[in-house]
C-alpha cells in the first residue's frame, strides 16, 4: 500500500517502502536433527542403575504417563529396577499448609547429606486445579539450596486428582530413586487430611509438622493425623515464639498419652525447631535415625515394608477394576441415562448404580461365555 505522502499534493515528501522483515523462524533450521531417540526399556534401566539423573526423569514422566503404551513400557522398567530397590530411608513430610514444610525440607537435606552423605531424592507433591487440572509445580523454587546440590534430585509431581495430594504414581517414583543410587527420600504432601494414610502407607517414617497456637493441637486428636505420626515436630521456634513453642509441644505429649501404644513399639517423640534458621535440625535426624535403628531390631521394620507391598497391590486391583469399569463401552452408553433417571427423581442413586454394576457383571459373563 502506497504511503498518501507520495502524492503529488505533498511536493517534497518522499516515505520508502522499509525494508522487508526476515522470517521469525530460521530457514536453514532442521527440525529433525533435534529430535531426541527414545530409549528402550534396557537402555533407560541401563541408565537408572549408573545414578543418570536425565534418564531418571524421562522414567518418572514415563511412569505418570497416561498413555497406555507408556505405561506398559514404564512397568517393564519398573520391575527391572526392583532388584536395585529398597535400599533407602523413606521420610513422608507433612503439615497444615503454610507450616514451612517446603524450607524445613531444604533445611533437613542439607544437613543430612552434610551430615551422613549419600544421595537424597525429594518427591514433592503439588495440588491440581480442580478447574484447570493444572499445577504450579513450584515447590523446587522454595527449596534454594537442595535444587543446586549435586547429591540431590527434586521432583514436582501434580496430584492429578489423586486421593490425599499424594500422586499416583509415587510409589513406582520410590522404586525408580532407590534403584538410581538414592538412599534417602523425601516425600511432600500437599497438607494434612484423613487420607495421608496413602503416604504413611509408603514410608518408614512419618513426620508431623505443626506451628504453635493455631488450634491444631485438638484438631490434631480429632483428625487422627497423630495416630500415624512417628514423630511431631513444632516449626517456627524462635524469638518471640519459643514459649508458645515449648506449650505446643507439651500439649502435643500430653496427647499421645490418649493414643494406644503404635504397632512399632515406639511412642512418637515432640521436638521443636526452627526451620528458617536452621535450629534443632539436628535433634530431628537423630530421632529418625533412632526410630530407624528401633524398629529394624524389633522386625517392624521389614513387616511394615511387606504390608506397605500388599497394601498398594490391593489399591492397584481396585485402580485397575475402577478404569475397567468406566472404559467400559456398554457401561459408557448407559452412564447419561442413569444420571438422568436420577436427576428425574425416578430412582435412587444407590439402585442406578446397582443396574449399572449388574449390567456389567452379566457383559462380563457373556464374554467369559464366548471365550470358551
Amino acid at each position: 500500500m502506497e504511503h498518501p505522502e507520495n502524492s503529488a499534493e505533498y511536493a517534497g515528501l518522499q516515505v520508502n517502502s522499509g525494508v522487508e522483515q526476515p522470517a521469525i523462524v530460521n530457514p536453514y533450521l532442521q527440525r529433525h536433527r533435534f529430535r531426541r531417540r527414545e530409549l528402550s526399556a534396557a537402555e533407560i534401566v541401563e541408565g537408572i542403575v549408573k545414578g543418570d539423573v536425565t534418564i531418571l526423569s524421562q522414567a518418572v514422566t514415563l511412569v505418570e504417563s497416561v498413555n497406555p503404551a507408556h505405561q506398559q513400557k514404564a512397568q517393564e522398567v519398573i520391575n527391572k529396577c526392583l532388584p536395585y530397590s529398597g535400599n533407602s530411608i523413606r521420610v513422608g513430610i507433612s503439615g497444615v499448609p503454610g507450616a514451612g514444610k517446603s524450607t524445613s525440607i531444604d533445611e533437613f537435606g542439607i544437613h543430612v547429606l552434610k551430615q551422613h552423605g549419600g544421595k537424597l531424592a525429594v518427591l514433592a507433591i503439588d495440588p491440581s486445579s480442580e478447574r484447570s487440572k493444572g499445577s504450579i509445580l513450584g515447590d523446587k523454587t522454595r527449596m534454594e539450596k537442595l535444587s543446586v546440590h549435586p547429591d540431590s534430585f527434586i521432583r514436582p509431581s501434580p496430584t492429578a486428582g489423586s486421593l490425599g495430594g499424594v500422586a499416583r504414581k509415587t510409589r513406582e517414583t520410590i522404586i525408580l530413586c532407590e534403584a538410581a543410587g538414592f538412599d534417602k527420600i523425601f516425600v511432600e504432601t500437599v497438607g494434612v487430611g484423613q487420607s495421608e494414610t496413602a503416604c504413611h502407607s509408603m514410608v518408614d517414617f512419618f513426620l508431623l509438622i505443626q506451628l504453635a497456637g493455631t488450634g491444631d493441637e485438638l484438631q490434631g486428636i480429632k483428625r487422627g493425623i497423630m495416630e500415624i505420626s512417628d514423630g511431631i515436630v513444632i516449626n517456627k521456634c524462635d524469638g518471640e515464639n519459643v514459649e508458645k513453642c515449648q506449650m505446643a509441644a507439651t500439649n502435643f505429649r500430653n496427647a499421645l498419652h490418649f493414643f494406644p501404644m503404635p504397632d512399632s513399639g515406639w511412642l512418637p517423640k515432640v521436638l521443636c525447631y526452627s526451620g528458617f534458621y536452621g535450629l534443632g535440625i539436628k535433634e530431628i535426624w537423630d530421632m529418625i535415625y533412632e526410630y530407624i535403628d528401633f524398629v529394624k531390631k524389633n522386625g517392624y521394620f521389614d513387616y511394615r515394608r511387606n504390608e506397605q507391598a500388599k497394601y498398594w497391590m490391593y489399591e492397584t486391583i481396585n485402580e485397575q477394576l475402577r478404569q475397567h469399569f468406566y472404559n467400559n463401552a456398554q457401561i459408557q452408553a448407559q452412564l447419561q441415562d442413569a444420571e438422568r433417571s436420577v436427576l428425574a427423581g425416578k430412582q435412587t442413586s444407590f439402585m442406578a448404580a446397582q443396574q449399572l454394576l449388574d449390567s456389567y457383571y452379566k457383559n462380563l459373563e457373556s464374554l467369559e461365555h464366548l471365550d470358551i
